[in-house]
């Protein structure tokens, strides 16, 4: 396959009205409050909406006062 070939990542989540695992279509990705990220789509069968949970967080962005400052280690005698 070469380089300039397009995939299209179809994700897979499970359809509690189907009550299998099936391809989400319409997948839009989305971050939640608590930070994770995750696609919401629907059924190809039936329709209903489909929301998988994606693995790890959103970056967040750390404050550069605290990153600034070294850590001394401690004075051993």
């Amino acid at each position: 396959m070469e380089r300039g070939d397009l995939l299209t990542f179809m994700p897979e989540g499970y359809c509690v009205k189907c009550k299998a695992k099936k391809e989400i279509i319409d997948g839009v990705e989305e971050t939640m409050k608590n930070g994770r990220k995750a696609i919401k789509g629907k059924c190809p069968t039936c329709g209903t909406v489909m929301f998988k949970i994606l693995g790890g967080k959103a970056a967040t962005v750390t404050s550069a006062a605290s990153a600034s400052e070294p850590v001394k280690p401690a004075a051993t005698k």
